[in-house]
């Protein structure tokens, strides 16, 4: 699971959305729409993802 990583990207807008979902993001790095970070793949990134994932395109990467 430590070499697995995650492809994480912004695919609709966190207009609207409560300040802890804002905040989750900016904990990811994502600010704008279609931006993309990759992430190791843990549990903490897990239940962020899970937070906001009507938000999010997340892709698994095997290295």
């Amino acid at each position: 699971m430590a070499d697995t990583k995650l492809k994480i990207t912004l695919v609709n807008s966190p207009i609207g959305s409560n300040k802890k979902q804002k905040a989750t993001l900016e904990a990811l790095g994502l600010r704008k729409l279609n931006h993309a970070v990759v992430k190791d793949d843990s549990p903490e990134i897990r239940g962020m993802v899970e937070k906001i994932k009507h938000l999010l395109v997340v892709e698994t990467l095997e290295a």
